[in-house]
Parts: structure tokens; C-alpha cells; sequence
């Protein structure tokens, strides 16, 4: 079962994620896909981690998300937004490649038996983005949330912490 959980930023969807694993299992695996770019990024991931109780088991990983997902499980991925940029970066911001690697990814992913739970960002929705680069990495994104959505099982769109289903 894949859940596909988007919406702004600070829009609830980490919460509602949580929540909704926690109701599936006992205990769920997060697996966080960001990577530390400085001192600041890995307190705020150290926060993170804190705030999330002993049934959690935490998992990192920056770009093979299909490795380290066990069959059978529940697992909260966070997020798609920090999981592209991941690849956009080791690209060197070629969109076409960034796409192609993480759908294929993304394709592996929902192979395994489990049920993922899986968090994006809806950044088009916001203000147009003032650099090349931005406007770049907005286009990867909505393409990459397309891939996700038109696959998920269950699509809901997070507004002002109310979640709206889609799908």
C-alpha cells in the first residue's frame, strides 16, 4: 500500500504521516532521506529523531530508499523534496538524469511489500522561483510528484493541517 501525503511547507503532513503509521503499526520505521549539510541541519535532525518515540525505528538514507525498506513494514519516508535534491545535486542540476535515477528508484520502491508512507512538497504552489536553478529544481519536483501520485494507492493533499484526499 502506498500512501502519497503532499502539500506547503509547515502544512502538517509530517503529523498526519506519523499519525496515520502509528495507527498501522506498533512499530514503524521513519526513514529520513536528507543529507547534513552543516551543524545547524543535523541538531534539527537530532530534534527530529527526539521527538519521535521508542516505536519508532529510525532509518537514513540519501538515495536507495528501496535498500533499507523491510518487507512487510510500515515506514514514513521524509521526503521526496530533500530526497530529489539529493540527486539534483549529484547531477550536477540536470533535471532529465535527476528524473530518470529517482523514478527508477522510486520504480523499485514500490516492488517491496510493505506499506509506505511517503511525504513531498507541493513547491509550485508557492512563490516563482527568482533563479534558474530553483525554477529547475520546481519543475523536477512536479514531475516527481506526478510519478508518485499516479501510483499511489491513497493520495492526500495537506491544507492548514487538514488533510484533503485526492485518490
Amino acid at each position: 500500500m502506498l500512501y502519497y501525503i503532499t502539500g506547503g511547507e509547515r502544512s502538517g503532513k509530517s503529523s498526519y504521516a506519523q499519525d496515520l503509521a502509528l495507527q498501522l503499526s506498533e512499530s514503524p520505521y521513519y526513514l529520513a532521506t536528507s543529507r547534513i549539510w552543516d551543524d545547524n541541519h543535523s541538531k534539527r535532525i537530532d530534534r527530529h529523531i527526539a521527538d519521535r518515540d521508542h516505536r519508532w525505528t529510525s532509518i537514513e538514507e540519501e538515495k536507495e530508499i528501496s535498500k533499507v525498506i523491510i518487507p512487510k513494514s510500515v515506514v514514513v519516508i521524509d521526503c521526496v523534496t530533500l530526497w530529489l535534491t539529493n540527486y539534483f545535486v549529484d547531477t550536477k542540476n540536470d533535471i532529465e538524469a535527476s528524473l530518470s535515477q529517482a523514478k527508477d528508484e522510486f520504480d523499485k520502491l514500490i516492488q517491496i511489500d510493505a506499506t509506505i508512507i511517503i511525504i513531498s512538497n507541493e513547491i509550485g504552489m508557492g512563490v516563482h522561483a527568482s533563479t534558474e536553478i530553483g525554477r529547475k529544481f520546481t519543475e523536477l519536483q512536479g514531475w516527481m510528484n506526478q510519478h508518485i501520485a499516479k501510483h499511489a494507492d491513497k493520495a492526500i493533499l495537506m491544507v492548514s493541517g487538514i488533510p484533503l484526499n485526492l485518490k
